[in-house]
């Protein structure tokens, strides 16, 4: 991780390093499809470890799946 890379992240930040909408975001919290997270008075975070792990996970999971 870069020194300029913050540990926790916003709803914003995951979006922006995930390279999607927040409106996609928000919508895979409310499906419980999201990366894990804690929500902090109106606020939800991220941990950064969380999101790469679960985008791991995600790429391994598209990858068992036959064509």
């Amino acid at each position: 991780m870069a020194a300029d890379e913050p540990e926790i992240m916003t709803t914003p930040e995951v979006a922006e390093h995930l390279r999607i909408p927040e409106a996609t975001l928000h919508y895979w919290v409310h499906r419980g499809v999201a990366p894990p997270s804690v929500r902090l008075g109106k606020r939800r975070l991220y941990r950064r470890e969380a999101v790469d792990a679960w985008l791991i996970e995600r790429e391994r999971a598209e990858a068992a799946v036959p064509a």
